[in-house]
């Protein structure tokens, strides 16, 4: 199957997915067995992040509360929306539609698990975003976190570039608007500065 055979899906995204799978594939076993735990390693330790945040604020002022559990609530948010996405547009996993690719490292999802958007980038980049946010000395490593799990989704060979793209800008622009309606609605509830005569 030639890249303007598969419908929907842009050209540049099937060769880029060419060259990162034919890269994993010429990746040494264990580099390959690393990816395949790093995929789901990268959203446990983001995961843990977000505990760690909560424990830590569990006593600090009403913003820091506030934005510590608004994370995990715009991390929801963002995953409802993208698990919409695959099952309105229902995309075929480049695992199967591709052919000639090189094979996929990590085994292809069942039939009917959609390829578009990829809800590991969505989820990775909503909580890297929001944890960005709620807990700032941790944004480098976290929004480092997000575009490596992103890669790693190609690298296996189950999504393909404009997949986990996509899944990084929702989840960014989700947890973004989240945070943001947050610390809003911190700002209403704080009381008036006192006027003097």
């Amino acid at each position: 199957m030639t890249s303007n055979e598969i419908e929907d899906v842009p050209d540049v995204s099937i060769d880029w997915y060419r060259a990162v799978t034919g890269l994993a594939a010429e990746s040494p076993d264990w580099v390959q067995a690393v990816a395949v735990v790093a995929t789901d390693a990268v959203l446990l330790v983001l995961g843990a992040l977000v505990v760690a945040n909560l424990w830590r604020i569990r006593r600090a002022d009403l913003r820091a509360r506030v934005l510590a559990w608004a994370a995990p609530v715009v991390t929801v948010v963002a995953y409802v929306l993208s698990e919409t996405t695959k099952s309105l547009v229902e995309q075929e996993r480049p695992c199967r539609a591709v052919r000639g690719a090189a094979a996929s490292v990590a085994e292809c999802p069942e039939p009917g698990d959609w390829s578009f958007p990829s809800n590991h980038s969505t989820i990775a980049a909503a909580v890297a975003v929001a944890l960005a946010v709620a807990w700032r000395r941790l944004a480098v490593v976290v929004l480092v976190l997000a575009p490596l799990e992103a890669f790693l989704r190609v690298f296996l060979g189950v999504h393909y570039p404009h997949d986990v793209i996509t899944g990084l800008l929702l989840g960014s622009v989700t947890a973004a608007v989240g945070m943001a309606f947050a610390a809003a609605l911190v700002r209403a509830k704080a009381p008036a500065p006192a006027q003097h005569a």
